[in-house]
């Protein structure tokens, strides 16, 4: 089994794509982190299966009874005004029915000053968007595979311009008890943009995500391993300040090669006492450390870390991901067992 999953992930690995990932896609809030323990880690980690119900949020295979109960709150302060949270809730009905997750994701862009086309001031405004998901996971008898789906509805409002929206994720988890492994595979965002802006119906950002991760056998640490955006190959683009000049005047764009376009398709990340009332956690995002990374100085773009603190039946999570020596976030997030 462990194979078959491998050899999926290596062929959806090298799927070739031609086109960029950014600018192209309405709706990109739904791919912002959703707690601070995937935060930390790096984020779009696919293959936690345990208690924390934000995991259903990126990954809806690993919606499970451990998360009976548990309610989730989560914010975080991003660039400039904008700020998001989110928030999750699992309650499991039976033991054959199992459990059933329900999300929001919420981001505010901050106010805005309005001017004309002649320069002229107008009124200020603002922007935000929300989406809420419905999910569930079903364990595939006398396996150790698990299947889920998210169902998502999702409002955005920029200005004087609305839209309405559907989607929904795909997941599947494996999870080998005997050597403590998890791996996981996500095919998030898969929609419609039901009411555009205006006259023009937008892509959604759809992202196939994979990942494996393993709690070592005499170590307290689990190590995760994610490979995102296996939707297309070519995710790097070309740095401006990094052009050379020639002889003759002209200008020479930054070439891309295979292994560092490789690169930026993975994060990777560790828990130190993933299981504990402590818990520790770092992260490096290749992508974000590349497309951030000041030409001849050292700023530990992609870098997180972050830590988890519980305390009876409420666990505290903080995260800190580095992002540029102007602009990094935080995140903060409470879980309640509410049994």
């Amino acid at each position: 089994m462990f194979k078959k999953l491998l050899i999926v992930f290596l062929i959806l690995f090298c799927t070739e794509a031609f086109s960029q990932i950014g600018g192209k896609y309405v709706y990109q809030f739904l791919n912002l982190v959703t707690s601070p323990r995937q935060a930390a880690l790096g984020g779009k980690t696919v293959t936690i299966y345990d208690y924390d119900v934000n995991q259903g949020f990126f990954n809806p295979a690993t919606i499970n009874p451990e998360m009976d109960n548990r309610l989730s709150v989560n914010y975080g302060s991003y660039y400039g005004e904008v700020t998001y949270g989110t928030a999750a809730y699992a309650y499991t009905y039976d033991r054959h029915v199992q459990t059933f997750h329900v999300g929001v994701n919420y981001v505010n862009y901050g106010n805005f000053e309005g001017y004309d086309e002649n320069g002229q001031k107008t009124s200020d405004f603002t922007g935000s968007e929300i989406a809420l998901s419905f999910g569930y996971a079903y364990n595939i008898p006398w396996t150790d595979i698990f299947i889920g789906a998210n169902g998502k509805l999702i409002s955005s409002t920029l200005e004087s311009y609305n839209s309405f929206g559907a989607a929904m994720d795909l997941g599947a988890l494996y999870v080998d008890d005997y050597n403590d492994i998890n791996i996981g595979l996500a095919i998030r965002n898969i929609g419609v943009q039901i009411k555009p802006y205006q006259d023009t119906n937008e892509k959604l950002p759809m992202e196939i995500v994979a990942g494996i991760s393993q709690e070592l056998e005499n170590v307290p640490i689990r190590w995760h391993l994610t490979l995102e955006n296996l939707q297309q190959w070519n995710i790097a683009f070309s740095n401006p300040n990094r052009t050379e000049g020639s002889l003759d005047g002209g200008s020479k764009e930054e070439k891309v090669g295979f292994m560092n376009n490789a690169l930026r398709h993975v994060i990777v990340g560790a828990e130190l006492f993933p299981e504990k009332s402590f818990s520790i956690r770092l992260g490096y995002n290749f992508r974000r450390a590349e497309e951030l990374r000041i030409v001849e100085q050292r700023n530990f773009s992609g870098l997180s870390a972050g830590f988890g603190l519980r305390f009876n039946k409420i666990r505290f999570d903080y995260s800190y991901s580095r992002y540029t020596s102007a602009a990094n976030t935080s995140l903060f997030g409470l879980m309640i067992n509410l049994q």
